[in-house]
C-alpha cells in the first residue's frame, strides 16, 4: 500500500515555490531525510537553500530540542523580501533564521489574526481587495483595513450573488473572476428558486443531521440557472448582461467552477470586454460571446454544435480570447481528434486548424501573443504507450510543431512565471524517471533530481507489468497494467480481478506516471490474485469515437473490452481466464 511503500521512494521534488528572476525552491526526499535546494536558472544552478545543519544546530540551541540537518521540523518557509534570512513554524512557535549569520530567534513579527473566512475568500490580483457571499450578495474586504463594503443588495435565498452549487458539489465560496486591473469583477446572480431538493441524513453517534441543497435530478424540468453579471467594485453597480440565463453548465463538466474559479470566461487584459462560452444543459452546443463590461451588450461569435458532448479540453479549458489581433483559439473535435483552431472573432469564421494528426491536445499551457506561439500538452502523438503526455510548441499559424520533451515516458510540466523555463518531471508507470530544468526551447539547463527506488526494490517490490490488448472490435490496442503476486508460482493457476472505471470522465489507471503503489492493486494480488486495469474505450485521451462509443448506453460501458482483453494471451502468466 502507499503508506509502506511510498516512503521507500527517494529523490521525489514537491512543488517548486517561485521567488524572482525565475527561480525556485523545492523539497526533495532522501533516503536520510529530506532537503531544500534552491534553483537559479539563469546561473545553471542547484545548491541547498540553506545552511540546513546551521540552521539545525540553531534552532536546538534556540528551542531547547534536537533537531537534525535532514529531518527539519518543517516543509515549508518564506524568504524575507531581501533574502537575507527565512520563516517558518516549528514546534507551535514562529522562528526567523539569519542566513548570513546562522542565527536562529524568535519572529518578532506580529503574527496576523486569523481570519475565519479566508478558505471562502478570491482576492483581488493586486491583493487589495478580497472578495465574499454574505447573506447571498457580494462583498468585499480590504485586506488592510478590514473595512467591508457590500457590492449587491438585491441577493435572495436560491437567488444569490456567486453562490457555488453544482448539485453534485457545493461551498460557500463564491464563483467569480476579478478583471486584471482589479476593477471588476465577472459572476453572475443563481436562480435555484424551482430546483428540487436534496437531502441527506448524518451517521454518526447521536443526533444525526439533516443536510438539505437544492440539486436536480436527471429529467427534471427546472436546473440552476445564471444571470450573468459584471460588478464595478470601487463605487459599486452591476452591469446585467443583455441575454437570456444560462444553464448552470461548463465545457468540461455541470460545474461553472471546476477549477477553483469562474470557468469559461476570459477578461481582456483592459478589463473592457469578457469573453465567455454559453453551454447547453445537454453539452451538445456551446456558443462563444463577447460581452461588453460597461454596457452588458453581448455579440455571438460563433457556436459549435455536436450530437454528444462538448468538451473544450482534457481536464482543462482550452479556449482563449486574443483581444489585440481579434481572434479565438478554440478547441473541438470535429475531425474525431481533439485540436486547437483559430477563428476571426469579428466575423466568428474559422482561419484555419493549428494543431494536426491522430493524437490528442490535453492542456494549453501559454500563449505567447508577441511571438505568435502555443505550448500545449498532448498525448498519442509519439511511438508508444497513447496515454503518454509530451510537451509541444506550435507556431500559430500552424507551422513548425516541436516536440519539447523527447524522453519516453508520462510527462509532468510545470511553466516557470516569465515562460522562459519549465520543470519537467517523467517516468512511466513501472519505471522511476527523473525532474529536469528545461529552458522555453526545450534545451536542458540542468538536472534536479533522479528518482531512486533501490530501498523499495530491496523490500522485494516489483512494478506492475505494462500490458497491451485488442479491443472487441479486434482492431483498437487497449493499454493497461498487471499486477502479480511478488511469489508467482508458474504451476498453478489464478483468478483475475478486473478493477474498472468506466468514465467517461476518466479510466482505472489515472496517472500513467511511476507510483509505488496503485490503490490496493499489488495489495490483492499477494492474496493470490491477478489484478489487471485495462483503459478500454468510452473512455478519454484517445479520439473522440473512442470517447463516445458508450455515448447513450452507460450499460455496456467498456465491459466488452474488459471481456475480451481478459480472453488474449498475454505475459506468461497462468490465469483463469473468463
Amino acid at each position: 500500500m502507499a503508506y509502506n511503500t511510498a516512503a521507500l521512494v527517494d529523490g521525489t521534488s514537491g512543488q517548486p515555490n517561485w521567488l524572482a528572476n525565475d527561480r525556485f525552491w523545492y523539497r526533495v526526499m532522501t533516503a536520510q531525510g529530506s532537503e531544500f535546494i534552491l534553483v537559479d536558472p539563469a546561473r545553471k544552478t542547484r545548491k541547498p537553500a540553506f545552511d540546513h545543519a546551521k540552521l539545525a544546530a540553531a534552532l536546538s540551541a534556540a528551542s531547547g530540542k534536537t533537531y537534525e540537518a535532514v529531518r527539519l521540523p518543517f516543509r515549508s518557509f518564506t524568504f524575507s523580501p531581501d533574502e537575507k534570512s527565512i520563516s517558518f513554524a516549528a514546534g507551535g512557535k514562529n522562528w526567523k533564521y539569519d542566513v548570513a549569520s546562522g542565527q536562529v530567534s524568535p519572529d518578532a513579527e506580529p503574527a496576523a489574526k486569523p481570519n475565519p473566512n479566508a478558505e471562502n475568500e478570491i482576492e483581488s490580483p493586486d491583493g487589495r481587495l478580497a472578495a465574499y457571499i454574505q447573506d447571498y450578495n457580494l462583498w468585499v474586504r480590504d485586506t488592510k483595513t478590514n473595512q467591508k463594503t457590500p457590492l449587491t443588495t438585491d441577493g435572495a435565498k436560491d437567488y444569490g450573488y456567486a453562490t457555488d452549487n453544482a448539485g453534485w458539489t457545493h461551498s460557500d465560496k463564491p464563483v467569480l473572476r476579478w478583471s486584471p486591473d482589479s476593477r471588476k469583477i465577472a459572476t453572475f446572480r443563481q436562480d435555484q428558486r424551482n430546483v428540487s431538493d436534496m437531502y441527506l441524513v448524518t451517521t454518526n453517534v447521536g443526533k444525526p443531521t439533516l443536510k438539505a441543497w437544492k440539486y436536480p435530478l436527471p429529467g427534471d424540468k427546472d436546473i440552476p440557472m445564471i444571470e450573468r453579471v459584471i460588478v464595478e467594485v470601487n463605487t459599486p453597480k452591476v452591469v446585467r448582461f443583455q441575454m437570456a440565463p444560462d444553464p448552470h453548465r461548463g465545457t468540461l463538466s455541470d460545474d461553472i467552477s471546476s477549477s477553483g474559479t469562474f470557468d469559461d470566461v476570459d477578461w481582456s487584459p483592459d478589463g473592457s470586454q469578457l469573453a465567455f462560452v454559453s453551454t447547453s444543459r445537454d453539452h451538445k452546443q456551446a456558443k462563444m460571446r463577447v460581452a461588453d463590461a460597461a454596457t452588458g451588450a453581448v455579440r455571438d461569435v460563433f457556436e459549435e454544435t455536436v450530437p454528444t458532448q462538448y468538451e473544450s479540453g482534457q481536464g482543462a479549458i482550452n479556449w482563449r480570447y486574443l483581444p489585440k489581433t481579434k481572434e479565438v483559439i478554440w478547441y473541438s473535435e470535429r475531425d474525431n481528434w481533439g485540436h486547437l483552431y483559430l477563428y476571426d472573432a469579428t466575423n466568428g469564421k474559422v482561419k484555419h486548424q493549428i494543431t494536426k494528426g491522430n493524437f490528442v491536445v490535453t492542456k494549453l499551457l501559454k500563449v505567447d501573443e508577441k511571438k505568435r506561439q502555443l505550448y500545449f500538452l498532448a498525448d498519442g502523438r509519439e511511438p508508444g504507450n497513447p496515454y503518454f503526455t509530451h510537451l509541444y510548441r506550435i507556431g500559430l499559424d500552424g507551422k513548425h510543431l516541436t516536440l519539447l520533451t523527447p524522453e519516453a515516458g508520462n510527462h509532468q510540466v510545470t511553466l516557470a512565471p516569465s515562460g522562459r523555463y519549465f520543470i519537467d518531471t517523467y517516468s512511466q508507470p513501472d519505471r522511476p524517471g527523473a525532474t529536469l530544468l528545461r529552458a522555453a526551447d526545450g534545451k536542458l539547463v540542468t538536472a534536479l533530481e533522479k528518482t531512486d527506488i533501490s530501498r523499495l526494490t530491496a523490500t522485494g517490490w516489483k512494478a506492475p507489468t505494462p500490458i497491451t490488448v485488442k479491443a472487441q472490435d479486434g482492431q483498437i490496442d487497449l493499454y493497461g497494467l498487471m499486477f502479480t503476486p511478488t511469489a508467482l508460482d508458474p504451476a498453478k493457476k489464478y483468478p483475475i480481478i478486473n478493477y474498472i472505471y468506466p468514465g467517461p470522465q476518466g479510466g482505472g489507471v489515472g496517472n500513467w506516471s511511476f507510483a509505488a503503489a496503485r490503490n490496493d492493486h499489488q495489495a490483492l494480488a499477494e492474496l493470490g490474485f491477478v489484478v489487471v486495469v485495462i483503459e478500454g474505450s468510452c473512455n478519454p485521451l484517445r479520439s473522440k469515437s473512442y470517447h463516445d462509443a458508450c455515448y447513450g448506453n452507460m450499460a455496456e460501458n467498456t465491459l466488452s473490452d474488459q471481456v475480451t482483453g481478459m480472453r488474449q494471451p498475454g505475459p506468461e502468466i497462468p490465469l483463469h481466464r473468463p
